[in-house]
């Protein structure tokens, strides 16, 4: 009679901890007003590998590559067919391109949620007309970039007008850093401005 007791109690025991579990996992998977987690947190328990990649990092190498690359295809390449304007012309198109149809959609597939991405681009969105809108705006980078190299060159050797040989030459690595500064200065700028008009607006609902 023992041994059936003890059996019993065991058998009651086991019963009453699995459906003490299954009670905790409802409660957890119905939950209605669980709190947010961040996604530093849930990447702590999700990432798998100790070496990890700022997401900030990623996107600003996506923009130094495929401006550096463009650097390297139009400029070098087309630099033996066109000359002054016309090649700078070819340029900012090309840059314009890969930025609407290219780097903007790599950010956009790789956001951790839809729209996650948006302050790291001047036009977040796509529509016909952004392509031309980001062949302009590249156009302001490419000028900004030549003018840097300018003043690079003037401070090291001189007038670059008159002088025989630059100390800096356009080349891919230089400019795609260069254009990637300037691009994250405008963004910047544009994203001070929007939230400052954002908190005006917010205050003049408030007071209604």
């Amino acid at each position: 009679m023992a041994k059936n007791s003890n059996k019993n109690k065991k058998t009651e025991t086991t019963a009453d901890y699995y459906n003490l579990k299954t009670e905790a996992v409802d409660k957890l998977v119905n939950a209605k007003d669980a709190p947010e987690v961040s996604e530093a947190e849930i990447r702590k328990y999700t990432s798998k590998g100790k070496f990890y990649i700022p997401s900030w990092l990623k996107i600003l190498f996506v923009k130094f590559w495929f401006s550096g690359a463009i650097c390297y295809f139009f400029l070098w390449g087309l630099g033996l067919y066109l000359q002054n304007l016309d090649l700078m012309v070819a340029l900012a198109i090309g840059l314009g391109l890969v930025t609407d149809l290219m780097v903007n959609h790599v950010l956009h597939t790789f956001e951790p949620t839809p729209g996650a991405y948006d302050k790291w681009m001047m036009v977040p969105f796509r529509k016909f007309w952004t392509l031309f809108v980001n062949i302009i705006y590249a156009g302001v980078l490419l000028f900004c970039v030549m003018q840097a190299y300018n003043v690079i060159n003037t401070v090291l050797v001189g007038d670059v007008s008159t002088a025989e040989s630059v100390a800096v030459g356009v080349e891919p690595l230089l400019f795609g850093l260069l254009y990637m500064g300037f691009d994250m200065l405008f963004i910047t700028i544009k994203n001070t401005f929007v939230k400052i008009f954002r908190d005006a607006e917010k205050k003049v609902s408030g007071n209604k």
